[in-house]
This record gives structure tokens, C-alpha cells and sequence, in this order.
């Protein structure tokens, strides 16, 4: 039977949880406590960006999956831990779906670019977040997502430095480094992103490329973030960017504006939904007990 443990310190939350008789914890547990003096009055705030307008799958917020629409796999995951989760969306019926299964949601404009913009918005207008609270970004079209990943993340702003933090995964094989759609990252020393791309970073000369993975550990870029509120506010204000706009990915723009992204590492893989067949497999990987394929 699934066991869970929420331990607050003012408002900050720490948290050890107990999950199929399995401890879990991380270093987030750890470093908060030992840091609560300086972030007491931070607390964590959840939001999961989700539209109804889409072009490969029109709806998939409201898909079911398993007898609950997919955006109710990973709201319910999130509230497990967390006292502030909303779904921020543009849609009058995702609102009410959310609503209707317990969950609270925020209305947002149909007109931002990314959603990045759309939680900023969210956060503004539930105006509960201080400069230095983290804001979580959850995709909602991911509904096997880990109480391990959202630790990790989380856990790198028990460095107060940290102003943006997102996580990385190990790849298992070429075929899977080679693929544009599976963005690369490349870290300095201390686990800040150097760049992400999707060319195959960063290149291994003298070695076959059939064996470059046994030559170097490719890192995976998930899409899971996390932000001081104060650097959420600013990034949503800065221009695209030429490296943004070459390689399709955001968060090049905060780089090249010199933001640092930090970059936990997970061993947990994530499955998002764009289409109607990616439906489909995630209803076969629930039949199969949440198995993922290899990365």
C-alpha cells in the first residue's frame, strides 16, 4: 500500500516520501533542512501549462487515459507533494474538467508563445509568489511523471544561486542521440548547462561514430522546469534570441542572455503525448505496468 509523508518548515516544503514500501528521499530533504534559516519564507508553487488547441492532437488535455484525462495523471502526481498546484490554461472545458476531479485551475490568455509565458501569467494573477519562490513548470501532456524527477529538480535550489533549473537523462543508445527531436545538453563542472542542442553534442573525433556513447555520456535534455519567481518574470520579458530562433529551443535565449540553467541528472524517463498514437502506447505502457522503451 502506497504510504506518503509531507513534513512542512514554515513555508517551505520539505519532503520525504514513502512510495510501495520503498523510502525515498533525495538531497533536497537534506539541504533544505540545512538551509531553512535562509529560505523559510520560500515556498514552491506547481503550475501545469495546458491548452486544448493542438495541432497533431486537438484536445489532449482531455484525452482519457486510463478512465482520467491526461492532464489528472500528472496534476494528482504533483499535489501528492505540493500545497500550491494549479493548471493554467486558456480553455473554458479544461477548467471545468480540472475543477471537477478536485484539482484548481487558472485562466490565462490564448495568445502566449511558449509556455513559459503562460505560467508567468498564472503566477501573476494568483498573486502568491515572492521574488525568491520557486515556480515549477510540469508539462501536462506527460502523465508518467516521477516523484524522483520533480525531487531533483526541485532539489537544486537548495544552491541559492540557482535561478532556472531543469533535468538531464543519460542516453542508452546512438540511434537515440542521433535523433534532432531528443535535444542534447552539454554541462560545465558544477552541473550548469553549457548549451543544448539537437546536433549531436559535442562531437568525438578520432572514434567511430557508432561508439561515441562508450566515449562519452551523452546527456538527454527532459523538459521540466523550475524558476526563481523574480528570473521567471524576467526571462518572459526578453526578446527571442539567434540561437533560440536556429534551434527551435527556448531556453537558448536565456543562456545567450547569460542566465544559468542548472542541470539535475535522472534515471527516470518521461513519455510525453502529441499525438493520438502516442495515446495509444501510453495506454499500452499502463496495461504493462508503466514500462518505458529505451532512450
Amino acid at each position: 500500500m502506497t504510504k506518503e509523508i509531507k513534513i512542512f518548515y514554515s513555508k517551505n516544503l520539505l519532503f520525504a516520501l514513502i512510495i510501495q514500501k520503498k523510502f525515498v528521499t533525495s538531497a533536497l530533504f537534506h539541504n533544505f533542512a540545512l538551509n531553512n534559516e535562509k529560505q523559510n519564507d520560500m515556498k514552491t508553487i506547481v503550475i501545469i501549462p495546458a491548452r486544448y488547441a493542438s495541432t497533431r492532437f486537438p484536445g489532449k488535455p482531455l484525452a482519457l487515459l486510463g478512465g482520467k484525462p491526461v492532464v489528472q495523471w500528472a496534476y494528482e502526481t504533483v499535489a501528492k507533494m505540493f500545497e500550491y498546484v494549479y493548471v493554467a490554461t486558456d480553455d473554458e472545458r479544461i477548467r471545468q474538467t480540472v475543477e471537477a476531479f478536485g484539482g484548481r485551475a487558472v485562466m490565462t490568455r490564448a495568445d502566449h508563445k511558449s509556455g513559459t509565458d503562460r505560467i508567468c501569467e498564472a503566477v501573476e494573477t494568483l498573486g502568491i509568489a515572492e521574488d525568491n519562490d520557486i515556480v515549477v513548470n510540469i508539462q501536462g501532456d506527460e502523465p508518467f511523471i516521477k516523484i524522483a524527477q520533480i525531487l531533483t529538480v526541485c532539489g537544486q535550489f537548495s544552491d541559492l544561486q540557482t535561478q532556472i533549473a531543469t533535468l538531464g537523462i543519460p542516453f542508452k543508445t546512438m540511434d537515440a542521440v542521433d535523433n534532432p527531436n531528443s535535444p542534447k545538453i552539454v554541462t560545465d563542472n558544477n552541473g550548469n548547462a553549457l548549451y543544448f542542442s539537437r546536433s549531436v553534442i559535442p562531437f568525438v573525433r578520432g572514434t567511430e561514430h557508432g561508439q561515441w556513447l562508450a566515449q562519452f555520456p551523452f546527456l538527454k535534455h527532459i523538459g521540466i522546469y523550475a524558476y526563481r519567481y523574480h528570473v521567471l518574470r524576467e526571462i518572459t520579458q526578453l526578446p527571442q534570441s539567434p540561437l533560440e530562433m536556429a534551434e527551435s529551443l527556448e531556453q537558448l535565449r536565456w543562456l545567450q542572455n547569460g542566465y544559468r540553467i542548472r542541470v539535475g541528472i535522472t534515471e527516470e524517463e518521461t513519455v510525453g503525448i502529441d499525438t493520438p498514437e502516442d495515446l495509444a502506447r501510453a495506454e499500452a505502457m499502463l496495461a504493462a505496468g508503466g514500462n518505458f522503451p529505451s532512450h
